[in-house]
């Protein structure tokens, strides 16, 4: 009776281990060479607790399956996970929108992987043609979501502020607010001879940003400080001091030069016009600062209206140049490098006047004579 009971458990054991020759071990190994190809995870079946084993063995009956894209498709998708989001519920989202055959493969993978606490909030490109393994992986580089701005030459600040508003970035009162506040002055060394209670007028460089979503106006401004600070360097800065001016006279009169000139080869010399005016301590009568002075025309919607002689007379402001002598108090709006750039290293010429052709370019007159010929010639 002993040796047919010893007999049973020797063929039984004989069994079991012919089971685990034929089913166990292959598994094993075809499941090594799927974990090394998949590019991901530890590479290895881990013979570890019960889940381990449930789910190795899950991610090996579906091989095929893991290691095909649910389709050809390779047009971008843009997928984000949330802070806090489960692997879960990331996996029924990728599978709703077409991105992995199943959502119960994309959490074993993950959970067998232990990469659960790697996959990070944040905005992905994505595509359909992607494997889960691929798709795992980039899951775990998080993305700020961002937005591109641009910021034209020749804006004034309030003008920047409303198409903020308008493009829903931000609120153009709290973006006016931040650039008029003076928590900027004691972080940029060329602030320092701004006036105290001046505004960033003139400072906020005109350039593209990419801005985080939400953007707050910190973000934007700080990032056009720092862009003027790269682009007039020092020795543009010493060059200002050379010809007898701070900074802020530079970039004021800049202002101006950018809302006059309109070909781009005219810059310096129009620069030039207004440096030898106020050597000669004339009055700069230049249109803008009129237009900045009357600032936004309801009845045109435009910030720069055109004006007449005779109305530029009429607004009572200290940036009225036709009315006081020297610059204006300050910027009226942001120069580009190259108008910068026409006031510091401007073409030396005679010439005390310009006259628009109508075509946007100008003609030049040394007397007043001149000037009065040339009105003549291409009418006011």
């Amino acid at each position: 009776m002993k040796i047919r009971t010893i007999a049973r458990v020797i063929i039984f054991i004989l069994a079991l281990a012919a089971m685990l020759t034929i089913i166990v071990i292959p598994a094993v190994i075809l499941l090594n060479a799927f974990s090394t190809s998949s590019g991901t995870g530890s590479g290895r079946f881990k013979l570890g607790s019960p889940s381990d084993v449930y789910y190795g063995f899950y991610l090996w009956l579906h091989a095929d399956q893991l290691n095909t894209p649910a389709s050809e498709d390779d047009t971008p998708v843009t997928f984000s996970v949330q802070p806090g989001e489960s692997p879960s519920s990331i996996g029924e989202r990728l599978e709703e929108m077409g991105l992995v055959p199943s959502a119960r493969l994309f959490y074993a993978y993950v959970r067998y992987y232990g990469l659960g606490s790697r996959l990070e909030a944040g905005d992905y490109q994505l595509r359909r043609n992607m494997t889960i393994p691929e798709i795992a992986e980039a899951l775990q580089y998080g993305r700020i979501k961002e937005i591109e701005v641009t910021i034209p030459e020749g804006w004034r600040m309030e003008q920047t502020a409303q198409y903020l508003q308008q493009q829903g970035i931000m609120s153009a009162d709290a973006f006016l607010a931040a650039a008029r506040s003076g928590v900027w002055d004691d972080k940029y060394e060329f602030l320092k001879d701004k006036p105290p209670d001046a505004s960033l007028e003139g400072y906020l460089f005109p350039d593209t940003y990419r801005l985080p979503v939400p953007a707050t106006p910190e973000d934007l401004i700080t990032r056009m400080l720092d862009n003027f600070g790269a682009k007039v360097s020092p020795e543009m800065r010493q060059r200002a001091v050379e010809m007898g001016f701070t900074l802020y006279e530079v970039i004021t009169l800049a202002s101006i030069v950018e809302r006059e000139a309109v070909v781009p080869e005219e810059r310096s010399i129009i620069a030039g016009v207004y440096l030898n005016r106020l050597r000669k301590g004339m009055y700069l009568q230049a249109d803008p600062t009129v237009q900045y002075a009357k600032g936004y025309d309801p009845a045109t919607g435009r910030w720069w209206p055109s004006m007449t002689i005779e109305e530029m007379s009429t607004v009572q402001s200290p940036y009225n140049t036709f009315l006081h002598p020297g610059l204006p108090p300050g910027p009226i709006c942001s120069p580009g490098l190259e108008s910068i750039k026409a006031v510091l290293y401007p073409t030396e010429t005679d010439y005390l006047f310009f006259f628009s052709r109508g075509d946007g370019s100008h003609i030049f007159a040394k007397t007043y004579e001149e000037h009065l010929k040339n009105q003549e010639l291409y009418g006011r």
